[in-house]
């Protein structure tokens, strides 16, 4: 009789204990559960409403505007130009824009020949200047004191730091190249006569202000020898 209550009492016991296990399990899992939906439903409520704050193609829309601010500042002012013949111009070359390889960016530009800068900064100025030159002559004093073929070819800043004489611009020389072509033979027969080709190269860097100008002299009895194929008569400005 001994051993069978104690074998009831333990299994009273026992049960009870896995009815209390049992009891926390599923208490447990609900909890989780519960947790686990709670969760799930703040995402689904944050994506929503960041769906409809930026509405449709915001992302694309703020990714080119910001790409399109960077390409705005990588911008740098740069200008070449491409120089022709005009036998109405007795001091330099017609710089001509929008031909060739010429073009213009960044606020320089060309105006009455010359090309004018944007703001203060540092630039590189450049130029060439081709020419086809004769180096035959049938005329004595050619051959004597006029033997040498000289080329020459500048580049002038005005500046209003250098002020004004009346209504005359003050112009000075910021590039000055001289290139001695050939010298002179005599001839009988101009036909016959040797073309020599010869460009002036020149370039430097500068401090330029804003609303400076910069324009080329050459040599009047040159012009009409100048060379007008592209990329042999140039004249150009980069900002660094």
């Amino acid at each position: 009789m001994e051993g069978e209550c104690k074998v009831v009492l333990d299994a009273t016991v026992d049960t009870g204990n896995r009815t209390q296990t049992t009891q926390g399990v599923r208490f447990s899992s609900k909890t989780t559960t519960a947790l686990l939906v709670l969760t799930l439903g703040l995402a689904a409520a944050v994506l929503i409403f960041n769906g409809h704050a930026k509405g449709p193609g915001q992302d694309e829309d703020n990714f080119d505007y910001r790409h399109t601010l960077r390409q705005i500042s990588n911008v740098r002012a740069a200008i070449h130009l491409q120089g022709e013949y005009n036998p109405n111009m007795k001091t330099s070359v017609e710089w001509k824009n929008q031909v060739d390889q010429a073009h213009s960016q960044g606020g320089l530009e060309l105006n009455n020949n010359e090309i004018v800068i944007p703001r203060n900064g540092l630039y590189f100025i450049y130029s060439q200047a081709s020419f086809r030159v004769s180096c035959s002559s049938n005329a004595a004093d050619d051959t004597t004191s006029k033997s040498m073929v000289h080329l020459s070819h500048i580049v002038q800043r005005w500046s209003s730091s250098y002020g004004n004489y009346g209504e005359k611009l003050s112009y000075h020389t910021i590039l000055h190249s001289v290139r001695t072509a050939c010298q002179k033979t005599a001839g009988s027969d101009p036909d016959d006569e040797e073309s020599w080709f010869s460009a002036v190269y020149m370039g430097a860097v500068f401090s330029l202000n804003r609303g400076d100008r910069l324009k080329t002299v050459m040599e009047e009895k040159m012009l009409p020898n100048l060379e007008e194929k592209p990329g042999n008569t140039f004249f150009g400005v980069f900002a660094l």
